[in-house]
């Protein structure tokens, strides 16, 4: 599979990538290494984005995050090895993706339960980093990036 243009060869998208990168950065350095990797793993599965899935998961690894629990981000629910912070993470990262499943977005319970594990630069990291993953997958869905060649650290 090839992507359909060579988005990180075109000096436009690198424009457009510099700005979304400054944005990713200034978000995740309010919050959690591991809450980071997870929340973007999370929206890249639902968004179907594996460039994303495969990038995420490869750092997180190289971050030194367990093998278990990246194998069990999709079933978060029902896995004992996520904190009540990260599970509350997660929760708003799924109807903060999902906006179009849902007439009112996330909800109040959703967000009240953030509210409890996050202060307000937390929960604007959170609200600007779910954000941020979903330009990337749709980015690299609509390109289709393909999958499986990223090595950690390869974009500096």
């Amino acid at each position: 599979m090839d992507a359909r243009i060579n988005y990180f060869g075109n000096a436009l998208a690198g424009k457009v990538m510099k700005h979304l990168n400054s944005a990713a950065s200034v978000a995740h350095s309010a919050l959690p290494a591991a809450t980071v990797e997870l929340v973007n793993i999370r929206a890249s599965q639902i968004n179907g984005c594996g460039f994303c899935t495969d990038m995420h998961t490869k750092d997180a690894i190289a971050a030194g995050e367990d093998q278990q629990r990246l194998n069990l981000v999709a079933a978060w629910r029902e896995a004992t090895v996520f904190t009540d912070a990260e599970r509350a993470a997660l929760e708003l990262a799924e109807q903060g993706t999902r906006t179009a499943d849902a007439a009112n977005g996330v909800s109040d319970e959703a967000w009240a339960n953030a509210s409890k594990h996050y202060d307000e630069d937390q929960l604007a990291a959170l609200i600007s980093l779910i954000a941020v993953i979903n330009a990337y997958n749709r980015i690299n869905v609509i390109n289709q990036q393909p999958a499986g060649g990223y090595k950690p650290g390869m974009f500096g």
